[in-house]
């Protein structure tokens, strides 16, 4: 089944981020080298696709897993969860409809 994984930055959280970033990246990827990753981003702070020192809010996930379960054990073992990074994490299933 599909699931949101939704995380919400910390405050002032754009240094921290961009240094666990490959790591984060890394995980994702092995997710789509599966077939398992819809899509993913980052929540720029500002409208723009480059938002510079604002940096960003959270992210935004939407991935298969086995269950629940797994993806939220997937999700608290990111490294933005692990580093900080993110102050609160939201984990739901998800049923696509559209396209």
């Amino acid at each position: 089944m599909l699931y949101i994984i939704v995380g919400t930055d910390v405050p002032d959280s754009l240094e921290r981020r961009m240094a666990v970033r490959p790591e984060h990246l890394s995980r994702l990827e092995a997710l789509r080298d599966a077939g398992r990753l819809l899509l993913a981003g980052p929540l720029p702070a500002v409208d723009s696709p480059d938002p510079g020192p604002a940096g960003f809010t959270g992210s935004l996930i939407v991935a298969e897993f086995p269950s629940l379960d797994e993806a939220r054990a997937w999700a608290d073992a990111d490294p933005y969860v692990t580093t900080g990074v993110f102050s609160e994490v939201l984990v739901r299933p998800f049923k696509r409809v559209l396209p």
